[in-house]
């Protein structure tokens, strides 16, 4: 008809863009006891197991040793590639003595290391319970609160452990009230270049490191939806980039959902998030991530697809799941 534009096929140039972020990795392997990651084209799952009465999903139904325990071993089953083992929460809160947070954890790894090759990590920043821990078989410390005590970084210098370095602003276990950033993303990325550098002075290896812009950590929720949106800035800076965003209060006041409603929020702002360059993912519900992310994973030709049989033959059958 006089007047329309006839469409053309895009042309082979227009389509060469990959539609996500490849992240320059300095370090793409990485070896976690029994395991071998591959960030360049690997997505890790990691499981989240409180060791605390009060923590933030579950309201303490990890506490009890066997409950952890059972938690981090289920997680495995399920598709976690690492457990995460917290004993004290990072909201603010009275101070947990390292003996007391030791005691908390440290049999939970010695039993789930005892059964399992998963990957554990622990969340903490008290240089003696990293200690603990690592003696006890953590690969990783994972502290979120950005090198608030450098101590840490020398305890994991002398083990051969990974660090986690998150962005966060207050002091442990503080209330920092109304922050505020004149670009987020930026001032994140500094900062964690700044702890990173930090890291490797006091004698952290520069591939055992991985950083974490800490989604809703001292942010609001603009500011973490922010920095979802521009998390291939994050994983620019060559590192394993680390998304914690499981039933954040971020996804809750997006979506006008409570806790127990955000797993579809969760899941989309994950997804979201491994396009941007994510590489490890801190989720709650194991089974459900673990199906986004092997998804993503065959969708950006890094996984194969656990069977093909549809429009493979000579009749059209309807795919059906593989029996055992």
């Amino acid at each position: 008809m006089e007047g329309m534009t006839t469409l053309q096929p895009a042309s082979a140039a227009t389509l060469s863009a990959a539609p996500f972020y490849t992240p320059p990795l300095l370090h793409p392997v990485h070896r976690f006891g029994a395991r071998t990651l591959d960030f360049s084209r690997q997505v890790a799952l990691m499981a989240i197991v409180n060791r605390t009465p009060d923590s933030f999903y579950d309201g303490g139904a990890t506490f009890a040793l066997d409950a952890a325990v059972a938690a981090s071993l289920t997680a495995a089953d399920d598709g976690a590639d690492w457990v995460d083992i917290g004993g004290v929460p990072f909201a603010p809160g009275p101070a947990l003595s390292a003996k007391e947070e030791g005691d908390r954890v440290v049999p939970v790894i010695e039993a789930v290391s005892a059964a399992s090759d998963v990957i554990i990590s622990v969340d903490t920043f008290l240089p003696e319970v990293a200690a603990r821990s690592i003696a006890a078989g953590a690969h990783v410390i994972n502290d979120t609160t950005g090198l608030a005590n450098p101590e840490l970084a020398a305890v994991v210098a002398g083990s051969g452990a990974h660090l986690i370095i998150t962005h966060s602003l207050a002091k442990p276990r503080t209330a920092y009230p109304n922050p505020s950033y004149a670009d987020v993303v930026s001032e994140v990325s500094a900062f964690l270049l700044e702890k990173v550098e930090l890291a490797m002075s006091l004698g952290v290896a520069e591939e055992r490191i991985i950083i974490d812009p800490g989604h809703d950590l001292n942010k609001n929720t603009l500011h973490t939806l922010e920095i979802t949106r521009r998390f291939n800035e994050i994983a620019a800076l060559g590192f394993p980039a680390l998304a914690a965003v499981s039933n954040k209060d971020f996804i809750g006041e997006t979506l006008n959902q409570d806790k127990a409603d955000r797993l579809e929020g969760s899941l989309a702002t994950a997804v979201i998030s491994i396009l941007g360059g994510a590489r490890i993912l801190r989720m709650h519900n194991v089974a459900s991530a673990a199906s986004a992310i092997h998804m993503t994973e065959s969708v950006l030709g890094w996984r194969e697809p656990a069977y093909l049989k549809h429009n493979m033959g000579d009749a059209n059958e309807p795919a059906r799941p593989q029996m055992p």
